[in-house]
């Protein structure tokens, strides 16, 4: 299994790389759907945008930044406003709680947040975020009632497709979610997306990649699928139309060796930060 990357941004943090001062349940509004980045435009097009295989990607889920000039995707949270220019891909955490939302859900949604028998939360201890109780079809209606509104905000705000991240959740729930949860819920989200005129990408478990393909995720985006030996599962599935991130100089040469060309290759520091901070590494095959 691949190590996923969330860009667990608390919302505060999230709202100051876009200027913004509000507060959390600003960002999430009502009933936890994002509104519009002030100042981006609106996608009116009667169809999704053809996704730009193989294209050269910008990861920037750590935060905004102009991309160079030569960047075709870019991939940033929801709460920051796309990249005018380019194909631009919105970053949802559909399965777990942000860090920053745990109170929102809490105070909202409380049901939907996934407990142990003894009505303790379920968290992934990684990145401290709380999972989403995606084990039943009402659950799993209703949860993405909420991620819903979070692509609609994606689509109005400019962005031309969507990533849900975590799909691997099931596999740190201690049991309480099945793979087939996560696949069912990743299907209603796809609907979604599609309604909304938004591509949608499959993040990580390269083991679901046949399946998610046949419920209409248009591509991959592969964190490390040269360190867990993954790459062969995405590819077969989606052709030209993978995302790869790596986090090792080392593995990205060697990913460079094989796919330059044939996917969209990104060597990126682990925490995603933006250019000028330190520790960024952004580079390209």
């Amino acid at each position: 299994m691949a190590r996923r990357r969330t860009g667990a941004l608390l919302v505060a943090a999230a709202l100051a790389l876009t200027g913004c001062g509000a507060t959390a349940s600003d960002a999430l509004g009502t009933k936890g759907t994002a509104a519009p980045i002030s100042g981006t435009p609106t996608r009116n097009s009667a169809a999704a945008r053809a996704f730009p295989a193989a294209g050269v990607f910008d990861y920037q889920i750590g935060g905004s930044y102009p991309p160079a000039s030569g960047v075709r995707i870019v991939d940033r949270d929801r709460t920051s406003a796309p990249a005018p220019g380019r194909y631009n891909v919105c970053y949802v955490n559909a399965y777990q709680a942000q860090p920053g939302d745990l109170a929102w859900w809490q105070h909202t949604h409380p049901n939907l947040l996934l407990r142990d028998a003894s009505g303790r939360l379920i968290i992934d201890r990684d990145w401290n975020e709380a999972l989403l109780d995606i084990a039943t079809p009402a659950k799993r209606t209703a949860i993405a009632a909420v991620v819903g509104g979070w692509f609609a905000g994606c689509a109005h705000s400019g962005y031309d497709a969507v990533e849900p991240d975590n799909l691997d959740s099931y596999t740190r729930s201690q049991g309480h979610l099945t793979q087939a949860d996560a696949v069912a819920f990743a299907a209603l989200l796809a609907g979604i997306a599609h309604r909304d005129k938004l591509l949608i990408g499959q993040k990580n478990a390269a083991e679901l990649a046949t399946r998610l393909r046949r419920s209409g995720y248009d591509f991959a985006v592969a964190e490390e699928c040269q360190e867990y030996n993954e790459c062969d599962a995405y590819t077969s599935a989606y052709g030209t139309k993978v995302i790869e991130i790596e986090y090792s100089a080392d593995r990205f040469a060697q990913a460079c060796a094989v796919r330059r060309g044939r996917v969209s290759l990104l060597l990126r520091d682990r925490d995603v930060v933006a250019r000028g901070q330190s520790g960024y590494v952004n580079r390209t095959c």
